[in-house]
């Protein structure tokens, strides 16, 4: 069974089930595979914001041969993690300039519309420039972590604090933007983006950043990994932890 991770230009990494008597976890191996070689099809996923950063991968016979594997056999899982682990710092864990990124856009759209905004709009600006500013500090303190080796369980935190305040710094600017929230100057070219988080328009920003929840780990992951790694709470229930793969029931 194949699953994809990513797809960055003309290769990419994917995880195979090598074997099938190993608990869910264990047993997977990870491989280097050419995108442009026989018997794979890419096939992008439009998003809402008319454009495709996320593919659907379908392999057909498609044989990789032991030199392009990455890490021991059975051991992808262990890979998969580091590969997450720095994707989530490089969503949420990076050092802007103070006041730069999304803030900076907010602010823009907020002043543009402070007089007919009123009071309460300028008491939640403020709020979202704080928070901003925390979790920009945050990342600062949490960089000096990372330096001692592989990213830990802050990428996550940072990911996750980064998700949330993207979606109500976006939706806020909407509300102070009102009925010119609603025109989508940015069009749907049904193409691949020059940029990851492109602020060209708010509109589009808006709609973008609600795939922060899902992109680098689903936000409800990273409230497990805050929960059980970071205050050691005890972990959901998993009966199926030590059991073969092949045991496993499945729809």
């Amino acid at each position: 069974m194949w699953t994809t991770l990513a797809h960055v230009s003309r290769f990419g990494i994917v995880i195979v089930r090598t074997d099938t008597d190993k608990p869910k976890h264990k047993g997977l191996t990870m491989f280097v595979v050419d995108m442009q070689g026989p018997g794979v099809e890419v096939r992008p996923l439009v998003q809402a914001t008319g454009e495709a950063e996320f593919n659907e991968v379908y392999f057909t016979d498609v044989r990789v041969h032991d030199s392009e594997r990455l890490g021991d056999i059975g051991e992808g899982w262990g890979v998969s993690l580091t590969t997450l682990m720095n994707e989530r710092v490089s969503i949420g864990g990076q050092v802007h300039p103070q006041g730069s990124g999304i803030i900076a856009l907010v602010r823009h759209i907020y002043e543009q519309h402070a007089e007919d905004a009123g009071g309460a709009a300028r008491d939640e600006f403020a709020q979202l420039w704080i928070e901003a500013e925390v979790n920009r500090l945050t990342n600062i303190r949490a960089s000096q972590s990372r330096k001692k080796g592989t990213p830990g369980p802050e990428g996550s935190v940072g990911k996750l604090a980064m998700a949330l305040l993207n979606q109500r710094m976006m939706s806020f600017t909407m509300n102070v933007m009102g009925a010119e929230a609603m025109l989508y100057p940015a069009g749907y070219p049904m193409s691949r983006p020059a940029t990851a988080m492109d602020l060209s328009s708010p509109q589009k920003a808006f709609i973008r950043v609600q795939a922060n929840s899902i992109e680098g780990g689903t936000t409800h992951i990273m409230k497990n990994i805050l929960g059980e790694r970071v205050l050691g709470l005890p972990g959901e229930p998993r009966v199926d932890k030590d059991r073969p793969w092949s045991e496993v029931p499945r729809s």
